[in-house]
């Protein structure tokens, strides 16, 4: 993880295309970050709100963004493929925010055409409670990895042109990738649909050795990000996004009984951690680990999901 672009020479210029309610923490952290940057916002809602995270310049479509080192791509899901498409003839990094596309076929021609210099936005990968599950996992501390349960659940729909799936399973397929390095093979997957046709909750497993368990949801009362890695000889649990530890679990005397430890985590916001990353590679520093190979993966895990719920794509 690079540890010195907050010190770096400042006046990066930075694009973002999109600046909605999370654009603009993007915006901020950019700008935290020594960058320079122009926003390509509609809206003015969207012009207002990058004005006060601390855009530079403000243009209102993408032929009128000036020359930059990279882009970030934070537009609704529904339109990333297009705007990805849009921005190739530039021949610099994309970030783009998850989910790469929402559809395996033009994902697929993203990382064909541009794979090498195109990157996703998973901000749960550079979690550093998912870093610690991460590097326990590799470790074999607590014995061989027997699997990864995971919890997405909320109350409500927050975009408009894609489901809970596409919105919140894209969180724990990047988090699988992370700690168990790839994505084990599909089995099966349940899901509710609502009377519009959206997945409103879904469960997924994968896997045999180590084994995944995913579960998303807009139709929980609970709000609830729960990570557990099970494995041999214990059990590693991130609680919360916002814990501040992760805590092991190992089973004393007859199995009955359990001893605890809690590990304490860096408070850097993951969004911070991954921007951070993207601006030391536009300075010459190594490219992000979520790329877009990574991310194509993601997308054809949830397309597949679909398809074993029996949902539309």
């Amino acid at each position: 993880m690079p540890s010195d672009c907050a010190q770096a020479r400042a006046d990066l210029p930075v694009g973002l295309v999109g600046c909605g309610r999370w654009g603009r923490h993007i915006v901020r952290d950019l700008v935290a970050l020594g960058c320079h940057v122009t926003v390509v916002a509609r809206s003015e809602a969207s012009r207002q709100r990058a004005a006060e995270a601390g855009a530079v310049a403000l243009v209102d479509r993408l032929s009128a963004l000036p020359a930059v080192a990279g882009v970030v791509v934070a537009t609704p899901t529904s339109t990333h493929a297009a705007v990805v498409q849009a921005l190739l003839s530039r021949e610099v990094p994309l970030f783009v925010e998850k989910p790469l596309t929402c559809d395996e076929e033009s994902a697929a021609a993203i990382v064909a055409a541009a794979g090498e210099r195109v990157f996703v936005m998973h901000k749960w990968w550079y979690h550093p409670g998912v870093q610690e599950l991460a590097r326990i996992a590799a470790s074999g501390e607590l014995g061989a990895v027997q699997g990864l349960r995971m919890q997405h659940l909320s109350w409500g729909q927050p975009h408009d042109d894609v489901d809970v799936l596409w919105i919140l399973a894209p969180h724990g397929l990047s988090i699988a990738q992370a700690v168990l390095r790839e994505l084990p093979a599909l089995r099966g997957a349940v899901a509710e649909v609502n009377p519009a046709g959206a997945v409103t909750h879904c469960y997924a497993w994968f896997g045999a050795q180590p084994y995944l368990s995913l579960e998303v949801s807009a139709n929980s009362p609970e709000r609830r990000r729960w990570f557990a890695l099970s494995c041999a000889q214990g059990v590693a649990v991130l609680a919360d996004g916002y814990a501040s530890s992760v805590t092991v679990h190992r089973p004393t005397g007859d199995g009955l009984d359990m001893a605890s430890e809690d590990r304490p985590l860096s408070a850097e916001l993951p969004l911070l951690r991954e921007l951070a990353w993207f601006v030391d590679h536009l300075r010459g520093g190594p490219p992000p680990p979520t790329d877009a190979a990574a991310g194509l993966a993601v997308v054809r895990a949830v397309a597949a999901i679909r398809r074993a719920a029996g949902v539309a794509p």
